[in-house]
């Protein structure tokens, strides 16, 4: 054990515990940054030194008051005058609070460090052993130290590893039962594709009609086992069936074209194989092993089929929404919509002219010099139009002096206008449950209601930003989306319409147009170059789709439940998969101006897909782009 140190060492201890330590404040020596603030002098910005109080109540050091009042009779602090010096009182309960706070700093900060001269004078006659022991117990306190430092970092990397081994643990079970999933799947459908074959083998080529399609074939063989029948036959059935209307004509020569179909649909699955992948994990993941598993499955094939039913898009007709193409002047077509029968279709935009072409003739015309059944002039540039779901011949449309229409297209006559928007309405559209009421989106914030009997509108909802799409629910009568300026897409109840339903969020910029899949799906699309898929039921979208350029134009949106076409910026039309994020196919309008160009030159960036509309119940698209030219396309 230490022996006790000698009487000059103690000396030494002693002086270097009473020794008034240099506050070191901030991290910087004299400041006082820490300094409790009621004991600074406002005038030497120092802790006081025997404080004295003016008659304001503003204290201060004896001798910095006394100097600044000889200077001037006011006060340093607020101005108050002070006669003389004798109008100074000392503050005997801020000295005592000075003096403990002296005390607690000298005792908590540095009173109790020995600087290395300390040191010095106290081991001046330690001999040999008493050094000895001193660095021992200092050896021993560092091997402490740094055994705790080992066993912190030890057991941080043991927590480390842990939940590494934790979370692969997790990951090696979802494989293992996504592997179970795929054998199960894959002896079930490999089974079905066997029977299947014989099936097909058992009826020969030659007894087969031209105009006999293997669908009718697999659906003969179905339908006479169907108890025999599982839900892996139906499976392979919807994944062979898209390719069969194609590829198969009967015949010796059949085989080799079907062949063809699926190489072209096996390169294309390869393609989107990530997306395919994740779409079946999804949809199987959920589910436990057993029977009713097979109805997902039974969603997937239906999804795999439906994504690889088209290889391409080809343009079956032309026409140019204006016939003036040798000028400059601007023939961007806005708003393409199909009738309620779809046998006719309407084209309107920029040059102020509804055009209405019948589907039929423009479909099966030899040559593309089309001609409008009848057209309709508008004041204004027209930014939307809507047929009548239950009146055949009645049309709506939005102009940019934000009035609403109604035209009769069988007289060519206005028979109806709304006019209370105060800027550019952008959207207009008919209630499919009840035909008599429409609804129209503005510049001015407001979306408003109309009855086709009422001159005056019979609901405004306050967007709260620039309305730029209004879309009834096709199954509802009382629900309306809009999407607006703020980058949101805005559910209502028209029974209760003074609070959104449900505001949808996700889009960097404004949201352009929104088109509803069904009764519980929509999708938006955004100048910020993606559409998002949303369900009614869920705050964030459930898929993004990119791919497309859209920066600052409308691009125009379709859809027919399934599939999602919308125009692009470059000149081309984008289709989506509703259940894959990537496009699975585009189609490129060609330059309007090579017409009058000379051969080579590069294309006009300018030009962009502006609006796209489906023909309901088929493969057919009407796309047209800011040109003015129209193209009739047919999904292949």
């Amino acid at each position: 054990m230490m022996s006790r140190a000698p009487p000059q060492q103690q000396q030494a201890l002693r002086r270097a515990r009473k020794r008034p330590a240099t506050p070191v404040y901030a991290g910087q020596e004299g400041t006082y940054k820490n300094i409790n603030s009621d004991f600074i002098c406002p005038i030497c910005f120092d802790l006081i030194d025997e404080a004295y109080m003016t008659k304001c109540g503003h204290s201060f050091c004896h001798e910095c008051i006394e100097r600044s009042v000889e200077r001037n009779n006011r006060c340093p602090k607020c101005g108050v005058p002070i006669e003389s010096p004798g109008h100074i009182f000392p503050n005997y309960t801020l000295m005592d609070l000075i003096r403990k706070h002296k005390a607690d700093e000298q005792n908590n900060t540095l009173s109790k460090q020995l600087t290395l001269q300390d040191w010095q004078c106290l081991s001046q006659d330690w001999d040999l052993g008493e050094i000895n022991n001193v660095m021992s117990l200092l050896f021993l306190r560092k091997q402490r130290l740094e055994q705790g430092l080992k066993v912190a970092e030890t057991r941080i990397l043991k927590n480390f590893l842990e939940e590494v081994r934790d979370r692969k643990e997790k990951e090696l079970e979802k494989v293992k039962r996504q592997l179970e999933f795929l054998n199960q799947d894959c002896l079930s459908v490999g089974e079905t594709l066997r029977d299947f074959e014989q099936k097909q083998l058992g009826c020969p080529d030659h007894l087969v009609p031209n105009s006999l399609s293997l669908t009718s074939i697999a659906g003969s063989s179905t339908s006479s086992s169907t108890a025999e029948t599982s839900t892996s036959d139906r499976i392979v059935t919807a994944a062979t069936n898209s390719s069969i209307p194609e590829s198969f004509a009967g015949g010796p020569t059949a085989r080799p074209t079907v062949e063809m179909s699926e190489a072209r649909k096996k390169r294309k699955v390869s393609q989107h194989f990530e997306d395919l992948e994740k779409v079946y994990l999804e949809t199987r993941g959920g589910l436990g092993l057993g029977g009713e598993s097979d109805g997902s499955l039974d969603e997937f094939a239906t999804c795999l089929s439906k994504f690889s039913q088209y290889t391409s898009i080809r343009a079956v007709a032309s026409l140019n929404y204006t016939h003036e193409v040798f000028t400059n002047s601007s023939s961007i077509v806005s708003s393409i919509e199909f009738d309620r029968d779809c046998e006719f279709f309407a084209i309107a935009g920029v040059t102020k002219k509804i055009k209405v072409f019948e589907y039929g003739i423009v479909r099966d015309a030899v040559v593309d010099l089309h001609y409008p059944v009848t057209e309709m002039s508008c004041t204004s540039k027209i930014s939307c139009i809507a047929w009548n779901p239950y009146k055949k011949h009645m049309l709506s449309s939005a102009d940019y002096d934000g009035i609403v229409y109604m035209w009769d297209t069988s007289t060519n006559q206005r028979t109806q206008m709304f006019q209370e928007h105060e800027k550019r309405c952008w959207s207009v559209d008919f209630n499919r449950m009840d035909p008599k009421m429409l609804a129209s989106g503005s510049d001015d914030t407001k979306v408003k209601l109309w009855d086709w009997d009422r001159s005056q509108s019979v609901m405004t909802i306050e967007g709260g930003a620039n309305v730029c799409c209004v879309k009834f629910n096709p199954t509802t009568r009382y629900n309306l989306a809009f999407g607006s300026a703020d980058h949101c897409v805005h559910y209502y109840d028209l029974r209760h319409p003074k609070k959104a339903v449900n505001v949808f969020r996700g889009h960097g910029k404004a949201v352009s147009y929104v088109k509803f899949l069904n009764g519980n799906d929509m999708v938006s699309a955004s100048t910020d170059s993606q559409l998002k898929l949303w369900n009614l039921n869920r705050h964030n979208a459930i898929a993004t789709f990119k791919g497309h350029i859209n920066e600052k134009n409308f691009v125009g949106l379709a859809t027919d439940g399934d599939y999602i076409a919308c125009g692009s910026e470059n000149n081309s039309l984008y289709l989506y998969y509703k259940g894959l994020s990537r496009h699975i196919l585009t189609y490129k309008f060609e330059p309007a101006r090579k017409l009058i160009e000379k051969p080579g030159k590069e294309d006009d960036s300018a030009e962009f897909v502006s609006a796209v509309t489906w023909k309901a119940d088929s493969n057919i698209l009407v796309a047209a782009n800011s040109q003015g030219l129209v193209k009739l396309l047919e999904l292949v």
